[in-house]
């Protein structure tokens, strides 16, 4: 059984939809709503067909897609984004010390708060990735999630010099988020389903418009709430394992729905894109090679998939599966980096 990953295109819609109902909540880039997720194909088709100049003032989106290539069957999706908080800004929590000294009492207090802020604007960010469950095996979510960086590298002046990757926080067994019940319930009359649902159809404005926006001391909050801060969803702690091997770090951002950590690293030194290779393809009858992400095409003919690899004094060398998936012959030039 082979998979590709692929451009999103108007016709993935059905699949998405159908993804999207399985994600149990706090997915904001993938919501179970037909007009949104149509939203984002048109605006992915669009920056698929952008080739232009003046790229750098454009938050674009770019959506992929897992397809099993005997069936034809979408059964993941990947999103990037090139520029955060353009279009509206950009909100996260960031955690601070604020340290108080009384002489009278001869004691320092150290309290440590929330503040709203847009630090992260300008940013690229990875996200909205979802494989389908019955696909969980056989490195599939890592094929997804790590063709996103040769995405990046043969695209790299469309992409900030950070990049972010926002975690799904703790959500209990009633789909409701402790760090929302604490913070943002207290404001917006809403639950933490209606609120993320919202967001994910209409965007986080209404956010700015409401939100407190002074400093929130994490003491006075609920021993649930503040248990939860920072920390993934249990779903989402091999995905924090995975950013962390790829040079991803916490700095102390986090989501203002779930208090989910936001991971950050420079853009430059992610190790799937410092260690991708451009070379041109001189063999395409490689029986035997040590398995690798390989990836070609720009835009809307990005092609990603597993083949077999030997990286030669003239090029690389692939198995002829891998060169049929994606559709190169000797000459093209293809991105690759070990498995």
């Amino acid at each position: 059984m082979s998979f590709v990953i692929r451009a999103a295109n108007t016709g993935d819609l059905q699949p998405l939809y159908e993804m999207a109902k399985l994600t149990g909540g706090g997915f904001t880039n993938l919501p179970p709503d037909r007009n949104s997720l149509t939203g984002k194909l048109e605006r992915a088709s669009a920056a698929f067909e952008r080739d232009g100049k003046d790229l750098d003032l454009i938050e674009e989106l770019f959506v992929l897609v897992l397809e099993n290539t005997e069936t034809g069957e979408v059964r993941g999706t990947s999103q990037l984004f090139t520029q955060v908080g353009q279009s509206w800004p950009f909100y996260s929590y960031r955690i601070t010390m604020l340290t108080q000294q009384s002489q009278e009492l001869d004691r320092t207090v150290r309290a440590e708060m929330l503040n709203l802020v847009n630090d992260l604007g300008g940013c690229s960010e990875v996200g909205g990735l979802f494989l389908h469950p019955g696909e969980r095996a056989g490195g599939l979510g890592l094929l997804l999630a790590r063709s996103r960086y040769l995405f990046i590298a043969s695209h790299r002046q469309r992409f900030g010099d950070r990049m972010l990757a926002e975690l799904r926080g703790i959500i209990d067994e009633r789909g409701g988020s402790p760090f929302w019940d604490a913070i943002g319930g207290k404001f917006f009359g809403m639950s933490f389903q209606e609120a993320d649902e919202f967001n994910g159809i209409h965007g986080n404005q209404f956010i700015a418009d409401l939100m407190p926006k002074h400093p929130v001391y994490i003491a006075m909050l609920s021993d649930d709430a503040r248990k939860v801060i920072g920390l993934p969803h249990p779903s989402g702690r091999a995905a924090m394992r995975m950013l962390e091997n790829e040079g991803y770090s916490y700095e102390g951002y986090i989501d203002i729905f779930d208090g989910g950590p936001t991971m950050l690293a420079r853009t430059d030194n992610i190790t799937s894109i410092k260690n991708a290779q451009n070379v041109p393809v001189v063999d395409t009858t490689l029986e035997k090679g040590e398995k690798a992400l390989i990836a070609t095409g720009r835009l809307a003919n990005f092609r990603c998939c597993y083949g077999a690899h030997e990286i030669r004094e003239d090029g690389i060398a692939l198995d002829s599966q891998a060169a049929d998936v994606l559709r190169v012959g000797l000459g093209d030039m293809v991105w690759s980096i070990p498995r």
